[in-house]
This record gives structure tokens, C-alpha cells and sequence, in this order.
């Protein structure tokens, strides 16, 4: 496997060296009403790097399709970045239901019908949550250990393996840089 590097950034990490990254998954948004004032920056700094740009959302219970609405309106996004769906607890220890899950990932689909949109959620919630097994057009999976083992036997897009020095890392399973930012493309005009 050819090892396609990259980070995923949230505000507590304002400014980072995309240098050697692949790509770069910048958090947008959260629930219905708080957007990053850094994403912005964020993905310039990953587009001056060459890297491929992604966006998630933190999904909350309820509200579903204004969640969706909200991420695609506020998100810094252009043609060919990744949309993600971030499923996991909250701050305040709830979690959208599988089916909420699902219908995000349609609606942001749904808004965005040329564009790839992928779900984010760690093993418990893939293997103990999920019911379905929909992730949009690919599974961007969390599970801490080696770089592009994750322990799930469902086809993964993407893999985070590690937080160490104040950044998530991650892998995504293309055999090139190349072949990456083809598949993030390919539903363009």
C-alpha cells in the first residue's frame, strides 16, 4: 500500500505545517450554530501545500437537515473538496442516532451532488452504532494503531491512526497523491 499522509485540523490548531501532507480534512462546522473562525486559513494553508482539501461537520441529535444546511452554506469550500460528516459523543455526552447519521450524509449529499461526502466515526460507533453500513461515497475511520490497519472489515477511504504531537494523522488508501485528487474530483462537470 502506497501511504498517502494527512491531518485532520480543528481550531485548537490554527496554524500547522501541511508540508509532505496529501490532504487535509479542516473542521467547518458544529450542530447549528457555531462555525470556525479559522477554516479559512486553515485550508489555504493546505491548498499552498498542494494537498487535498476536506471539510467536516460535528453532528449533534436533531436537526438534521438544518445541521446539513448549515455545514454546506458556512464550510470555506470549493468544487472538488470532501465533505465529511463527524459521528461521534458530544460535549455534552449524546450522539446523533445511526438514522440521523444517514439522513446527514444524504442531505449533504443532496446539496451537493458533485461533490464527495464521507463519514467520520471511530470503531465503536462503526461496529456498535452503525446499522447500515452507509458512508456516503467513503469511511473515514478512527482507530488508533498502525497507519492504514484499521481493525474493521468494511472498505475504508480513510484512516486516522494517531494523535500525537497536538495533530491527528491519518492515511487514505490511494496508490497516489494523484489518484487521490482524481476520486475527490471525479463527480465534477
Amino acid at each position: 500500500m502506497t501511504v498517502i499522509k494527512g491531518v485532520d485540523v480543528s481550531v485548537y490548531q490554527p496554524t500547522y505545517d501541511a508540508s509532505g501532507y496529501g490532504f487535509v480534512f479542516v473542521k467547518a462546522t458544529e450542530g447549528h450554530t457555531w462555525t470556525s473562525p479559522v477554516q479559512g486559513k486553515q485550508a489555504a494553508t493546505a491548498r499552498a501545500a498542494g494537498a487535498v482539501v476536506g471539510f467536516y461537520h460535528f453532528l449533534w441529535p436533531g436537526h438534521v437537515a438544518e445541521q446539513a444546511a448549515y455545514f454546506v452554506q458556512r464550510c470555506d469550500s470549493v468544487p472538488g473538496d470532501i465533505l465529511a460528516c463527524d459521528w461521534e459523543t458530544t460535549s455534552d455526552g449524546t450522539a446523533a442516532t445511526c438514522a440521523e447519521k444517514d439522513a446527514f450524509l444524504a442531505e449533504v449529499k443532496r446539496l451537493r451532488p458533485k461533490g464527495r461526502v464521507v463519514l467520520y466515526c471511530n470503531t465503536d460507533f462503526w461496529l456498535h452504532r452503525d446499522t447500515t453500513s452507509r458512508c456516503g461515497d467513503g469511511l473515514w475511520i478512527a482507530d488508533i494503531t498502525t497507519a492504514g490497519q484499521p481493525r474493521i472489515t468494511h472498505p475504508w477511504t480513510f484512516h486516522q491512526y494517531s494523535s500525537a504531537d497536538g495533530l491527528d494523522r491519518d492515511v487514505a488508501d490511494f496508490p497516489s497523491h494523484e489518484a487521490l485528487r482524481t476520486w475527490a474530483t471525479a463527480l465534477l462537470p
